[in-house]
Parts: structure tokens; sequence; C-alpha cells
């Protein structure tokens, strides 16, 4: 897969909560970053218990999906209970054709809330 197809994968399975496939696409030592509430998870294994433990019937809905090379970014619409809640960004940085970086930008900073502390560390 090329960039761009590894990063609309990467939203189409997130959100089909497809964790095999979805976790095939990224490096064991994967970073994901939220500069807005200055948190980051080192690793796919806690990334992926992130994205399960996080609450609510929520949905990643790609608008415009980039990418060429070793980048790619997604523009998406992120839905909890069927109604549009933020748009928000994402980009890719890739390796040998896995993500190796994830960097999740929301329209505001914020606090992040309690329970995640144990996967996520503050900057």
């Amino acid at each position: 897969m090329n960039a761009h197809e590894i990063a609309e994968q990467f939203v189409l399975r997130l959100d089909a909560r497809d964790w095999a496939a979805w976790t095939e696409l990224m490096t064991a030592d994967v970073v994901y970053e939220v500069p807005q509430s200055r948190e980051r998870i080192r690793g796919r294994d806690r990334y992926l218990q992130f994205n399960q433990e996080y609450p609510g019937d929520w949905h990643v809905v790609p608008k415009v999906v980039i990418g060429e090379g070793d980048r790619a970014a997604v523009w998406f619409d992120w839905r909890v209970g069927g109604a549009a809640t933020a748009d928000a960004q994402v980009f890719f940085e890739l390796r040998d054709g896995l993500i190796v970086r994830i960097t999740d930008f929301w329209p505001e900073p914020y606090e992040p809330p309690p329970g995640r502390e144990h996967l996520t560390e503050r900057w």
C-alpha cells in the first residue's frame, strides 16, 4: 500500500474497530501525540488499548485523504452517538510501509479526561 492507502485504511479500520487489521498498519514502537492535550502514547499495544477503552459510540469519517512517500494526512469528522462533534486532522509519518508516528490535531486545546493516565505521558 502507498501512503494514501495506508492513511485511508487507518481511519476505516479504526472506525470499524477491526483491531487486528488496524494494528497491522503500525510499527510496534509507534508514537501517538495529541498536541492540544499534550499527551503522548508510546507503543502500538498502548495505543490500541487507548482506542479500545475510549468511551462512547464514536466514529471517524474521512473527508479528505492525502499521502505521498512517507507522509500522509486525513481530515476527518469525529462523531459520538451519531452527532458531528468535531473536525480534526491526523498526520502520519511512515517507514518501510508502516506508520511510525501519528499526530492528531483537534480544534481546541483541552485537558484530557481522567482515566487514561496509565497509557499516556504529558509534556
